[in-house]
């Protein structure tokens, strides 16, 4: 089976041949493989024989100038076109550390608004052409890369701190910074769509939670959040195509809420930071997929995480429904050995003859 129809068959909540397997490894986890037997022009999804997704983008941000502040032999101060100004360190693996946000007021979004423009140039077209029928007939899962919500809000745009105040404060101002992220998703997007490149499935990054609590509460979610998650949803589920919702931490109390909206999959389900995933399969198994939830901190171990897929994998895969990946990427402590264990593992466990 190509990769599309292993994802269309368990979004349809059916068995396959196998699950899907997709994941992200970081920079340092592919040169590491490279250095111990990979090719260096290899695909790591083709050395691995797993399955090839290809993901579609647009540029919403307000373009704000970039330019490099300062710059060593470890780390470049930049500012980027979300109005952040970050430290980004050079190691091949490293989180950015956000210095100032430029976008803390009433005031300021306005004027960030104004600049996030819905022309043409916001679309890679010669991207698209070139790729897209090379994607069709590889049989790719072509997921269209929605950014809206709280997390690209407090991440890339005002803080986490003036967020999480604005939600209390001022959520007005919160709630016209989500629906313009997603109105501008959704003009775009649907640009994109009329055009004939037609995508499989809408995934968005918002990230609620972290080790065993989410940033706010249920509550909040259902009056500020819940709304613009449904919609996304609904614009996906009109033209006959899937919804996924990224969201790291421990969204467990969030599940209900995040079920309701019609959503028809999840991830990644972060069993480190508190999620049982065993537990969300009897709840929402018959729902949702569920993709992820295998803990990439054990991945290291490599008899520890065998034995957590073959604990978890034959119940995961019952009547389709399930995406096999780590609950959130691949770190480069995770040698091509135990990597070739791992998918030939997920492979074993979750067949389907």
């Amino acid at each position: 089976m190509t990769s599309y129809e292993r994802f269309k068959r368990m979004y349809e909540h059916k068995e396959a041949d196998r699950v899907p397997i997709i994941d992200s490894p970081w920079n340092g986890t592919i040169a590491r493989w490279r250095r111990e037997g990979m090719p260096q022009n290899a695909d790591w999804c083709d050395y691995f024989d797993v399955d090839k997704t290809a993901s579609i983008g647009v540029d919403i941000t307000p373009r704000f100038e970039e330019k490099v502040l300062e710059e060593t032999d470890r780390y470049r101060i930049i500012t980027t076109n979300w109005g952040v100004t970050m430290k980004q360190f050079k190691e091949e693996d490293s989180t950015p550390q956000m210095l100032d946000f430029k976008v803390t007021t009433a005031e300021a979004w306005e004027q960030a608004k104004a600049r996030m423009t819905t022309g043409d140039d916001r679309i890679n077209w010669e991207h698209l052409r070139r790729n897209f029928e090379h994607w069709r007939a590889e049989g790719r899962w072509i997921t269209a890369g929605f950014w809206f919500g709280f997390d690209v809000t407090h991440s890339w745009m005002m803080g986490t701190e003036t967020t999480l105040i604005a939600m209390l404060e001022e959520p007005e101002l919160v709630t016209d910074i989500f629906d313009t992220y997603l109105s501008r998703c959704e003009t775009l997007f649907g640009r994109i769509w009329d055009a004939g490149f037609h995508f499989d499935e809408v995934n968005w990054p918002d990230d609620m939670g972290y080790k065993g609590t989410t940033f706010f509460s249920p509550a909040m979610y259902r009056e500020l959040l819940k709304p613009y998650h449904k919609r996304a949803v609904d614009w996906a589920h009109e033209r006959g195509i899937y919804a996924r919702l990224h969201s790291c931490g421990d969204i467990t109390t969030l599940l209900p809420d995040i079920v309701d909206t019609g959503v028809d999959a999840v991830n990644p389900l972060e069993v480190k930071a508190g999620v049982d995933t065993l537990a969300v399969k009897r709840e929402y198994g018959d729902r949702i997929v569920l993709h992820g939830g295998i803990n990439a901190a054990k991945w290291n171990d490599t008899e520890a995480i065998l034995a957590e897929i073959e604990e978890k994998l034959p119940v995961l895969k019952q009547n389709g429904g399930y995406i096999f990946s780590s609950d959130h990427s691949i770190p480069n402590d995770v040698s091509l050995e135990a990597m070739q264990r791992i998918t030939a593992a997920a492979k074993r466990f979750g067949s389907y003859s």
